[in-house]
């Protein structure tokens, strides 16, 4: 029987950090949201993220070579997709097909 009341309580202590883990977050980002600082930087870090993802995406990119120009095109037409709809899935997925479309066709390699 003792076997039995261990498991108990450790299912039930385990229930009890799984839950506090879960609340927590909720309770602290509420009076944090008025904060001067966090408002700021909901603002700023959107576009910061974006940056950093396309510096990491074209990092390895050849500028000197016409594998570039696939990734370049993708690049523009994502941007002026976003600039003209404002839709970020829409220019997401413009931006790949794209991408796609013109490494597999215009910049595909072709063999010896």
């Amino acid at each position: 029987m003792p076997d039995t009341t261990c498991l108990v309580v450790a299912v039930l202590v385990s229930a009890a950090v799984t839950w506090a883990l879960r609340v927590l977050p909720f309770a602290v980002v509420g009076p944090l949201r008025a904060s001067p600082t966090v408002q700021y930087l909901s603002t700023r870090i959107p576009a910061g993220i974006m940056v950093i993802l396309v510096v990491y995406c074209l990092r390895d990119t050849p500028l000197t070579r016409t594998a570039g120009l696939s990734p370049a095109a993708a690049l523009a037409v994502t941007v002026g997709v976003h600039l003209r709809r404002r839709n970020a899935p829409l220019s997401i997925l413009a931006g790949t097909a794209a991408h796609v479309a013109l490494a597999s066709t215009v910049f595909a390699h072709r063999g010896p």
